[in-house]
């Protein structure tokens, strides 16, 4: 560096080791955690940037099958190692099982070079000892036997839910439902249809330089193959377009929304579908429980040119207000986000029996409370991203047993490696009386 002493560069894997230790002792969601420390190397080339992602990520969706093999051959479980400890072994597993593009030598190397520099010289021929362990284990196939000897393991997946979504699914749709969680797929953009149609947007960036295919399922999709930073797409900054998978588009078009039509989102952050509603001509009314969630509705309504608003509020405590004020009320309800383990590599590990059963719960309090803000001919959504069951056709069934001034108008359950967009479920409901075609039927 002209001028004065160059600065050291930091390695690649240091970067995947605090984002790792970030997630392991703050709980911090990969996907945050991800992000946060690509800041560090924001204005590095791309190949750091790629190698750090595919590193962290590998190592959070491959958690348990690799604590798994490092059970096998290690004398202290992974569970009582120290946590800086765990992450580099948990990490130069993953790259001897799955970086076929990166050398042995280079693992143990960059391995006990981390071990040093935190400070763990007197372990540094132990995580040595057993890596070399490992090694040997591939290549006479013992640990390859040991993944194949369970689909827990296979699927790097907690036994409970490799249970539930074979009671729920079969064997065969549950393989290919856990299988699709390994398997790369593009972005889905949304097209911001106020500001040019599908077809422009793919002509603008192929003017810029990136490939844009056609959706699958939603009128305004289209993918894009391979991306570095969202925000640094051409267009992203001016509105042109947002993120939003299919299935969540789908769920917006299946309203048959028209201009003017009032529509409340009771759990909108951070306001996908606020956002294609009001691009569609709904007067949008966007909620969630803190101002931090209320800001990024804000923000993304403000990029897209859209006027919605938005209001800090809890979904689940009643409005008087609201009783019978609104054409269309959308309950994206929180929930265990199974259908979307695929882009968020840890979220498997978070969820329980206990948990889903929680969630489905509350799912059904903020329902009820939603109910009561659709006018009488109005509809009412009722939306997660989830696959359970428990979740979602028993919760929508259990709410229309209880208020039979609704009917199920169309249910919908799109499930990954099997439908082309993430896992998600929607239900369509109508309250009776007369049609909501238009804001003054």
């Amino acid at each position: 560096m002209a001028g004065g002493k160059q600065k050291e560069r930091i390695s690649e894997r240091d970067i995947a080791l605090d984002i790792l230790l970030d997630m392991e002792r703050n709980g911090t969601l990969s996907s945050r955690a991800l992000e946060d420390g690509l800041r560090k190397i924001q204005f590095e080339d791309k190949e750091c940037r790629a190698f750090v992602s595919r590193l962290v990520e590998g190592t959070t969706e491959y958690r348990l099958q690799l604590d798994a093999v490092l059970d096998h051959y290690a004398k202290v479980p992974v569970k009582k190692q120290k946590p800086k400890v765990r992450c580099i072994l948990r990490m130069s597993v993953y790259q001897l099982l799955y970086m076929d593009r990166v050398p042995d030598r280079a693992v143990l190397s960059e391995a006990g070079r981390m071990m040093r520099a935190h400070h763990f010289e007197g372990l540094s021929g132990v995580v040595n000892g057993i890596l070399r362990s490992v090694q040997r284990g591939i290549e006479a196939g013992e640990v390859q036997a040991l993944i194949e000897g369970s689909r827990e393991l296979k699927f790097s997946t907690p036994a409970w839910l490799v249970d539930r979504l074979t009671e729920e699914y079969g064997e065969e749709r549950s393989d290919r439902i856990l299988a699709s969680s390994f398997q790369e797929r593009p972005l889905t953009i949304r097209c911001n249809m106020k500001k040019q149609s599908p077809e422009e947007l793919a002509a603008f960036l192929k003017e810029k330089g990136v490939e844009a295919g056609s959706g699958a399922l939603g009128a305004a999709a289209l993918t894009i193959p391979s991306i570095d930073f969202v925000r640094r797409l051409p267009g992203y900054r001016e509105g042109r377009f947002s993120v939003q998978d299919e299935s969540s588009m789908l769920l917006v078009e299946a309203l048959g929304i028209k201009e003017g039509i009032r529509l409340l989102d009771v759990c909108a952050a951070p306001g996908g579908k606020s956002c294609y509603a009001a691009e569609l001509g709904a007067l949008v009314t966007s909620r969630d429980i803190s101002e931090e969630k209320t800001q990024r509705i804000k923000e993304n309504a403000e990029r897209l040119g859209l006027d919605i608003t938005a209001e800090v509020r809890d979904a689940t405590e009643e409005n008087r207000e609201d009783f019978e004020k609104y054409d269309m009320v959308l309950a994206d309800v929180p929930c265990s986000g199974l259908g979307v383990m695929g882009r968020k590599n840890d979220i498997k590990y978070h969820a329980s029996p206990e948990s889903v059963t929680e969630l489905a719960k509350l799912g059904q309090e903020i329902l009820r409370c939603a109910a009561k803000y659709v006018r009488p001919g109005g509809k009412l959504m009722f939306s997660t991203c989830t696959i359970l069951a428990e979740e979602n056709q028993e919760a929508a069934e259990h709410f229309l047993a209880e208020h039979p001034e609704y009917r199920k108008a169309e249910e919908k359950q799109f499930l990954q490696g099997i439908d082309p967009c993430d896992g998600f479920y929607y239900c369509l409901m109508i309250r009776g009386d007369s049609p909501a075609e238009t804001p003054d039927s």
